[in-house]
């Protein structure tokens, strides 16, 4: 085929027969869902024309929510599945470095992997992660004894995952997240049976075979145009999506655009995407509103107290000055330096607390804006309940009209 010769598949009503094959069995949250799902089916079957794959994770607070049913129809569509819930790392290595044979991997229950209870999955861990892109090695050590020799297992392949909870930010910022939850009395799904519905899947998984073939010269090294404001990671992920959407033409190139920005924007707006993030956006918007400098006392008082975030609850523990301290560490200031706390005079007595000037440059560049209407801090009780590691916990300390300690001699010890 040339690049004047027209297809004789229409890619369209191919991705249309997909996404209805979709629907039959899942129920998907949103539109955009349906429309990034079926665009990913799509792209394992051109992988080596793209310079890196999107991973996708579906992702749900609670099981019954419809994941595994997902990764199903997903296998019958794509080339090569491979159920990695019992894979070792060593045979994923060996089945994914095999480029003639590539698998599409698909994780179940992707929370054994990453989340709490996990322990030794550094391995799979690396190959989820080199393997975004195509030019992604793994290293290994092969051979016995003194006879050993590394050699570099190519890791390139598409990965779908599905599991409770959520993923580490390198694995997100990979991925196009789909937010799982459980069908509704009001939705309606076909029943999914194996035996019946997998050669369909199969009939429509040699279609796409056929129609990859014929538009790769189209899709090849192509850099589709991002919608506005989609840039850096999230770019990355969506440009073989976008670039599959426009091969196939008819309302794929506008539907595609519209799920990207949707579904972009819903991972940037997940609180728990970095808990550093949610850290300097609560005290941007609930603690600092009017406030020069307030003590870590009053800064632990105030987060703890609420009741929609994570800090009264971590781990078990309510955020201390130490884990604050560590925290906000990981950010610099305007000039350079770490975030740290400063020494104040608060009530006439030294202590210890932040100041907004150290804040600021780290909340213009982390944090997403801030609301349009004016936040209003938590209003603290009469006779809070004090939370913290510090010395100081009078309750002086509580004041939170703080200024700055004068001299280095008036610091606490």
């Amino acid at each position: 085929m040339t690049d004047t010769q027209p297809t004789t598949l229409d890619g369209a009503e191919l991705l249309d027969a997909v996404e209805h094959f979709h629907r039959r069995f899942n129920a998907f949250p949103t539109e955009a869902a349906y429309v990034a799902v079926t665009l990913w089916d799509a792209h394992t079957h051109l992988l080596d024309a793209f310079d890196s794959t999107p991973r996708i994770a579906f992702l749900s607070p609670e099981p019954g929510s419809g994941k595994t049913r997902a990764l199903e129809v997903i296998s019958t569509l794509v080339p090569h599945p491979m159920h990695a819930v019992n894979a070792s790392p060593a045979a994923l290595f060996r089945a994914v470095a095999d480029e003639k044979g590539r698998p599409v991997v698909l994780f179940d229950e992707i929370d054994t992997v990453f989340g709490p209870k996990a322990k030794d999955n550094e391995d799979l861990r690396g190959l989820i992660n080199a393997g975004h892109r195509r030019s992604g090695v793994s290293y290994r050590c092969i051979g016995d004894g003194g006879t050993q020799s590394v050699v570099a297992f190519p890791s390139y392949c598409a990965v779908a995952m599905a599991g409770l909870g959520h993923l580490p930010d390198t694995i997100m910022a990979r991925s196009v997240v789909i937010r799982m939850r459980r069908r509704a009395r009001t939705e309606k799904v076909e029943p999914y049976r194996h035996r019946i519905h997998e050669p369909q899947g199969n009939a429509l998984r040699d279609r796409l075979a056929s129609w990859a073939k014929e538009v790769r010269p189209q899709v090849d090294g192509v850099f589709p145009e991002m919608p506005e404001g989609i840039t850096d990671r999230p770019a990355d992920v969506w440009e073989p999506l976008l670039a599959i959407a426009d091969a196939a033409g008819g309302t794929w190139p506008e539907r595609a655009r519209t799920a990207c920005v949707e579904l972009v924007n819903a991972v940037s707006e997940d609180d728990r995407a970095s808990l550093g993030v949610k850290l300097l956006t609560d005290l941007r918007d609930h603690v600092f509103p009017g406030e020069v400098a307030v003590s870590t006392v009053e800064i632990l008082h105030l987060l703890n107290s609420m009741e929609e975030s994570p800090w009264g609850d971590l781990d078990g523990q309510p955020l201390n000055s130490r884990r604050l301290s560590r925290m906000l560490r990981e950010y610099m200031t305007s000039k350079g330096k770490t975030i740290a706390p400063r020494p104040l005079r608060i009530g006439g007595q030294p202590t210890k607390g932040y100041h907004r000037d150290d804040l600021t440059d780290a909340w213009n560049r982390y944090c997403p804006p801030p609301p349009e209407a004016s936040v209003t801090s938590v209003t603290t009780p009469a006779t809070p309940a004090v939370i913290s590691a510090d010395a100081v916990t009078e309750p002086e300390a509580r004041n939170r009209y703080a200024a700055v300690a004068d001299a280095p001699d008036q610091l606490p010890v």
